[in-house]
């Protein structure tokens, strides 16, 4: 299935309707269309979770609702949109994600209705569970590990040996999650996974980063532990070394589905005589009789170990600052274009905004925008100039009707109506005009009620432009009154005029 479906279409007229811009951004998001969510709707939910008025748990429960959804584009669509949030949103939503005690329950999620439906359920398992890893990694130390400052003076190079070996244990974990996405190339067949593999891709670069200065400083300790500490720090390096092989092959992924190869980082592993080292000092303390290294073979041997995991660091940490370079390019671009449509959009309203000056002379014509940067065939444009022209024209029919003296002939609306030039040409300019004449008096017995919106029967229809029609008029005793309220009235004194 490809575009929006009918339900996609409905649901957001619906929010339109109800008036919650979020739940159509949401919807908009997670349509049935096979591809990633579109920039300019996750721009948006991002542009959200920074403004304080907006309701951050209302947002992340729409989320959660379509991932009920029976589609697994619909799913995987939500997934995606909300980890996005999560990288590029404000801290806050990652916040009431961590305070949820469950967030994905898709262990048992399966599209049977669909071509891939089996195939990218899988997919969506295994993201879910990542997901709520990675709600529960800030849960238990309060700080996501793709973002956390790196480098010598870093939070993973600094910290202390206990919390060191607390911490370590959770970043390992979220990795894992991350890892047993196993996307071969062949199977990232679509936008919408690849969209998933893409933002997988960047928090691996950013977390095997933190995960990599910690075991740097956790080897710089190692030998000044207590035996305790050592055995778990030993452990902790064993399961690294595991990892990192594991990692290479993911990264063989990115680069055989077009990943730019200078974002790919290189792995750098220890040399296996650290490990021999760090073995042979745990079994020293736990009293077994070993071959004990020298403090200078020792410090050799750590110094190695050191420099290479530190090159490997230099490297991810250079794939993420080109990426977060990259990514800061390509929207500040977006940004240019969206002024630049604007100002072109601008520029080609500007004539439509001008005001014009309407001359009495003669009826107003189109004018030909010789100068405009609107097309001769743009329907909008015609439609604007017409409305405005006979606007006028209706304007200028009023004021001359309101001083025309009783008796004068008067220019009426119709089909076959044409201005006729006066005899002074002179243009009308805001000069004092002449006093209005007196109105004509009715009867005293018969007083006139006035009524809003009457307009004379002749001004019901100017230049084609539709106007008010007269309202009946009402009296306080039922006397026959004439249609026409500007007539002559019986038994009033009317004066002609001699010429």
């Amino acid at each position: 299935m490809s575009g929006q479906s009918i339900t996609d279409r409905i649901a957001a007229a619906q929010h339109s309707m109800t008036g919650s811009a979020i739940s159509k951004a949401v919807c908009k998001a997670t349509t049935h269309e096979v591809s990633g969510p579109k920039k300019k709707h996750l721009d948006y939910l991002i542009h959200c979770t920074n403004e304080m008025n907006v309701n951050v748990p209302q947002l992340a429960d729409t989320l959660f609702e379509r991932t009920t959804n029976s589609s697994w584009v619909v799913v995987f669509k939500a997934l995606i949109t909300t980890h996005h949030l999560m990288m590029y949103g404000n801290e806050r939503f990652m916040q009431y994600l961590a305070s949820r005690n469950t967030l994905f329950n898709l262990n048992n999620f399966l599209d049977k209705g669909a071509l891939q439906g089996y195939d990218m359920s899988t997919f969506i398992r295994r993201y879910s569970r990542y997901l709520n890893e990675k709600a529960l990694s800030y849960r238990l130390v309060a700080v996501d590990f793709t973002k956390m400052k790196r480098g010598v003076d870093g939070v993973m190079r600094t910290m202390n040996t206990e919390k060191l070996i607390k911490t370590l244990p959770i970043i390992q974990n979220q990795l894992d999650a991350l890892l047993d996405f196993q996307a071969n190339p062949n199977e990232l067949t679509n936008g919408v996974i690849n969209a998933a593999f893409m933002l997988l891709f960047k928090d691996s670069i950013r977390l095997f980063a933190a995960y990599n200065e910690g075991v740097i400083n956790l080897l710089e300790k190692y030998f000044d532990m207590k035996k305790n500490q050592c055995k778990d720090a030993l452990d902790i390096y064993k399961k690294f070394l595991y990892r990192m092989t594991k990692l290479s092959e993911f990264l063989k992924v990115a680069e055989q589905v077009g990943i730019d190869q200078g974002d790919i980082p290189d792995l750098t592993q220890a040399p296996s005589s650290l490990l021999e080292a760090l073995e042979q000092h745990l079994a020293s303390l736990e009293g077994k009789k070993t071959k004990e290294l020298s403090a200078d073979n020792r410090a050799n041997t750590l110094s190695n170990a050191v420099s290479s995991l530190s090159n490997t660091g230099m490297s991810f940490s250079f794939s993420s600052s080109r990426m977060d370079e990259k990514e800061k390019q390509q929207a500040l671009e977006e940004e240019q274009a969206r002024l630049q449509a604007l100002k072109v959009g601008y520029d080609a309203l500007g004539d439509l905004m001008k005001p014009t000056v309407t001359v009495h002379t003669q009826a107003p014509v189109m004018a030909s925008h010789t100068g405009s940067k609107l097309l001769a065939n743009d329907l909008d444009s015609s439609l604007a100039n017409l409305v405005g022209s006979e606007l006028s024209l209706h304007v200028f029919a009023c004021r001359s009707d309101m001083w025309t003296q009783p008796g004068e002939k008067k220019l009426t609306g119709g089909t076959n109506w044409q201005s006729k030039t006066m005899s002074s040409t002179t243009a009308w300019s805001p000069a004092p005009l002449p006093p209005a004449p007196a109105p004509m008096a009715f009867p005293m017995t018969t007083p006139q009620v006035p009524v809003y919106g009457m307009v004379p029967p002749h001004l019901g229809q100017m230049g084609g432009v539709p106007v008010m029609t007269q309202q009946p008029m009402l009296y306080n005793q039922p006397v026959l009154r004439p249609t026409n309220p500007f007539n002559p009235i019986p038994g009033a004194q009317v004066h002609t005029q001699t010429h």
